[in-house]
C-alpha cells in the first residue's frame, strides 16, 4: 500500500472517526434485550417490583414487532404489565407510570410472541442476505410513546457481552446489525403465530438459494419454511438439495407431504430422490403418490443408475405428423398443468421416432402449420435405454445439442435426457474416470 500524504492521512482518520461516531450514536438509541432480562421493574416511588423475564411483541401488526406488554417475575408469579403501564425503559431498569400489575400468570394470547423466549438465541431467515442466521441479540427502539424490535445482532461478540456483568452486558455492540423489516423468525416454541408477510423475500430467491437455507435450517425450522412455500415451488428447491440433506428432509417430514414433493418433482430428480431413500421408505412414498405418477416412478427405477435410462425424464409430448401446431400447443398447454415439459416428439403410425421439436417451432410456425411441413434435418440424436454415461456424453458431444431422445429397441422414443442431466451425472460419479473429450497422457 503507498504511504499516504498528511493530507490524505488526515482525511482518513476523520471518515474513521466520523464512522464511529456514527456507530456510536446508533448504539446510543438502542436498547438490548440480552441486556434488558432480569433488569429490575421500579414502581412510581422507585421501590424493585420485580424482575423482566420476557418482551411481548405482536408480530400481526406492521414491518417492524411493537412492543404490546412485559412478563415480569413478582415472587413465584409471572404476571403481565401492559406497555400502556410502562413509564420508561432504559438498559438497565424498567419503570412503571401505574401501580395496576394483573397478578394472574401469564397466558400466551393469539398474536404474540415472547422476544427471548421465542427469538433470541433462535434460527432466524435473512430473506435479504438468503442465509440462516442466530439472534444474539434483539435491539428495541422507543420512536413516538411506542417500542419497535429494529434490529437482530448476529455477531459473535454479542455472543460474548452476554458473558460479562450486567452493567456491560446491556451495552448494544452495533456492528452485525441485520434491519428486522428482512427477518421472518422461525421456530418459536409455544402456541404457532403466523408470521407476518411469510411470502414477502421468499419469492426472490431462486431455489438454490432457498435449497441452501433449508440445508442451514434445523428441523422445526426446516418444516416451517417449506410450509411457506407452495408445493410446485417447493419442490424445484428439493431438486437443487444435496442427496444426503434431501434424504433427511424426506424422513423427517409427514409421509404424505413427502409424497407430494417428490411426485412434483422432474421425474430423473425424483427417481434420483427416491434411490437414495430406503426399501421401505420408498414403497410407503409411491404408496401415497397418485397411481400414475407412481406408476411412472416405478417404470424409472427399473432401470440401473448411471445409465441413460436412469438419467432421463419422460415429460415429453408425443405428436404425429398429420396433427397442427395448434394441436401441439394444446397437447403442451394440458401438460403443463401438472408438469413441467421437456421436448416434443414426433412418431410414425408405429410409434417410431421421426423427428423432435422445440417449444420454440411452436411459437414460430402458424397454428394450421402441420406437423409434417415442420420436421427435417438436422435429426434428433438418439441413444438406447441402457446406453451408459460414458456413451451418453459421446453421443451429445457428437449430436453438438441441448439433449439426446431416449429410444427403445424399436426405435420409439421413451424418454429424453438434457445437457443438465448429464452434467448432474457426472458430478455424482467418480471424478478420476476418464471421459472421451479428455486426451490421453503419457503411457496411457
Amino acid at each position: 500500500m503507498p504511504d499516504l500524504t498528511p493530507v490524505e492521512a488526515s482525511g482518513r482518520r476523520r471518515f474513521k472517526s466520523r464512522g464511529m461516531l456514527v456507530r456510536q450514536s446508533v448504539s446510543a438509541s438502542l436498547i438490548s434485550l440480552a441486556g434488558l432480562i432480569r433488569a429490575p421493574v421500579r414502581d412510581l416511588e422507585a421501590h424493585d417490583v420485580g424482575r423482566l423475564v420476557d418482551v411481548v411483541v405482536r408480530w400481526d401488526q406492521g414491518v417492524y414487532p411493537q412492543v404490546s406488554g412485559l412478563v415480569i417475575r413478582i415472587g413465584s408469579r409471572r404476571a403481565f404489565v401492559h406497555v400502556a403501564d410502562v413509564s420508561s425503559i432504559t438498559r438497565r431498569a424498567l419503570s412503571l407510570g401505574s401501580t395496576r400489575v394483573d397478578l394472574k400468570d401469564f397466558e400466551r394470547r393469539p398474536g404474540e410472541a415472547l422476544l427471548r423466549q421465542d427469538v433470541l438465541d433462535h434460527q432466524l431467515l435473512d430473506v435479504d442476505g438468503a442465509r440462516v442466521v442466530r439472534a444474539a441479540d434483539l435491539y428495541l427502539a422507543h420512536v413516538g410513546s411506542r417500542y419497535w424490535v429494529v434490529g437482530v445482532d448476529v455477531s459473535f461478540v454479542s455472543f460474548l457481552r452476554r458473558l460479562l456483568p450486567a452493567r456491560m452486558s446491556s451495552m448494544p455492540t452495533a456492528e452485525r446489525v441485520l434491519d428486522f423489516a428482512s427477518i421472518p423468525p422461525f421456530g418459536r416454541p409455544g402456541a404457532p403465530v403466523k408470521l407476518r408477510n411469510p411470502h414477502r423475500g421468499l419469492e426472490q430467491l431462486r431455489p438454490a438459494d432457498l435449497a441452501d437455507l433449508l440445508e442451514d435450517l434445523g428441523r422445526p425450522e426446516r418444516r416451517e419454511l417449506l410450509s411457506l412455500l407452495p408445493l410446485e415451488r417447493a419442490a424445484d428447491v428439493l431438486e437443487e438439495m444435496e442427496p444426503r440433506h434431501l434424504r433427511l428432509l424426506l424422513r423427517d417430514v409427514p409421509v404424505g407431504q413427502a409424497a407430494g414433493l417428490v411426485a412434483m418433482m422432474e421425474p430423473d430428480e425424483a427417481v434420483d430422490a427416491l434411490r437414495d431413500l430406503s426399501e421401505q421408505d420408498r414403497v410407503s412414498l409411491l404408496a401415497q403418490m397418485p397411481q400414475a405418477r407412481a406408476s411412472q416412478l416405478r417404470a424409472l427405477l427399473t432401470f440401473p443408475e448411471g445409465v441413460a435410462g436412469g438419467i432421463m425424464t419422460t415429460n415429453i409430448v408425443v405428436l404425429t405428423c398429420d396433427e397442427s401446431i395448434r394441436d401441439a400447443r394444446e397437447k403442451v398447454r394440458a401438460r403443463r398443468r401438472e408438469e413441467d415439459v421437456d421436448g416434443l416428439v414426433v412418431i410414425d403410425a408405429a410409434g417410431r421416432l421421426i423427428d423432435d421439436l422445440s417449444l420454440m417451432d411452436l411459437l414460430d410456425n402458424d397454428p394450421d402449420t402441420l406437423i409434417a411441413a415442420v420436421i427435417g434435418p438436422p435429426y434428433p440424436g438418439t441413444v438406447l435405454s441402457d446406453a451408459d454415461l460414458d456413451d451418453v456424453v459421446e453421443q451429445l458431444i457428437g449430436n453438438r445439442g441441448s439433449s439426446l431422445v431416449v429410444v427403445d429397441l424399436e426405435h420409439r422414443p421413451i424418454g429424453r435426457i438434457l445437457a443438465d442431466d448429464v452434467i448432474d451425472a457426472l458430478v455424482s460419479s467418480d471424478v478420476h474416470r476418464r471421459w472421451p473429450w479428455q486426451p490421453k497422457g503419457p503411457g496411457v
